[in-house]
């Protein structure tokens, strides 16, 4: 009999032995191999985490006004309350797969039939085993593969916003430094040392918002890639899981196979708009500093300080956005885009279909 494996997948056989991860010949150095590897691609993308969480912490520690201390911890509760939120939506989503899974248990308990009902797995599997007497087993193995799937994309997709989150307030404390540094303007005290104060006050709020700026495309260009990848992924299957809805709908199948497709529905479009937005909201308290800056009283502020303003407005028409690989703009606009790109694909899929 000719295997498959040396027929037609010797290459692919020796790139996934490279890295542990072929399924024959299993042998303990394998196993030993791939948890060394994983452990290397893990703990490198452990430190760049640690990196960013740093600077963010040193920038932090150097905050001494109470005002941009409030600020800050206000952007912080709102990172707190939004992972409490989707850690909640990923729970319940859990939750449900469960009950569903037992639910044909539960009726026959609550109202017992003489016919046996049957349940499916949320996930089809082709396990190499007898898939009746070892049910229960199955089931663990694959909710606890859903449980920790939903862990990590939570745990991750909230730290990013968390991280992101933290930027806005570092822009809005740039803003409230440009306000303070004008105000002292206004105070009829020494015109020489106001002077100093003011050039003290704008240098330090152009630091502060090019550190946010610089984080933000740092904290982007680590996870540019994994970007795209999750943007193709997400619109490829709200188009499939569209359609996968549609066909149990038209052709009145069991409503509950609806609803592992649904989840999966609103789980990538809560993703999608999660990431937009915040993208947005970045965008947003950039245009506000400069707004700011417009505001301000600077046409009060003696000469060499109404031409550092200037600039800073010159600065301001170059627009700041989080790109993602020159394709993408992180943005509502980019957002409402991936949903109609996604349902077309359904449409030109159930028409063809």
């Amino acid at each position: 009999m000719i295997r498959l494996e040396t027929q037609f997948f010797n290459l692919n056989r020796i790139l996934l032995l490279a890295i542990g991860l072929w399924p024959y010949k299993q042998s303990n150095l394998t196993r030993l191999q791939f948890i060394f590897l994983s452990t290397i691609l893990t703990t490198s993308l452990i430190f760049q985490v640690k990196d960013l969480l740093e600077q963010l912490q040193h920038i932090y520690n150097e905050l001494k006004d109470k005002n941009e201390l409030a600020i800050i911890n206000a952007y912080g509760c709102q990172a707190k309350r939004c992972t409490a939120a989707l850690t909640i939506c990923a729970i319940c989503a859990i939750f449900t797969i469960i009950v569903v899974q037992f639910w044909s248990k539960i009726l026959n308990i609550i109202l017992p039939m003489n016919v046996s009902r049957l349940y499916n797995l949320p996930i089809t599997i082709e396990y190499f085993v007898d898939q009746e007497r070892y049910s229960y087993w199955i089931l663990l193995h694959t909710n606890m593969s859903i449980c920790i799937g939903a862990t990590a994309a939570v745990g991750i997709g909230t730290t990013l916003i968390a991280y992101f989150q933290y930027i806005c307030g570092m822009f809005r404390i740039s803003s409230y430094r440009i306000k303070r540094a004008m105000h002292i303007n206004t105070l009829k005290n020494n015109k020489f040392k106001n002077e100093i104060l003011i050039l003290q006050g704008i240098i330090s709020a152009v630091n502060i918002y090019r550190q946010a700026t610089k984080l933000s495309e740092l904290l982007t260009s680590k996870i540019e890639k994994m970007l795209l990848c999750l943007i193709l992924v997400g619109v490829i299957c709200l188009s499939l899981n569209l359609f996968q809805i549609f066909q149990i709908a038209s052709y009145g199948n069991d409503v509950k196979e609806i609803l592992c497709p649904f989840i999966i529905v609103t789980i990538t479009i809560l993703y999608m708009f999660s990431t937009n937005y915040i993208a947005q909201d970045i965008t947003d308290h950039n245009n506000d500093f400069f707004a700011t800056v417009y505001d301000v009283q600077w046409y009060d502020a003696p000469l060499h300080i109404q031409k550092l303003i200037l600039f800073l407005l010159q600065k301001g028409t170059k627009k700041f956005t989080v790109s993602i690989g020159g394709l993408f703009v992180g943005s509502l606009d980019c957002f409402a885009t991936l949903v109609r790109t996604s349902v077309s694909y359904f449409t030109v899929i159930y028409s063809t279909h």
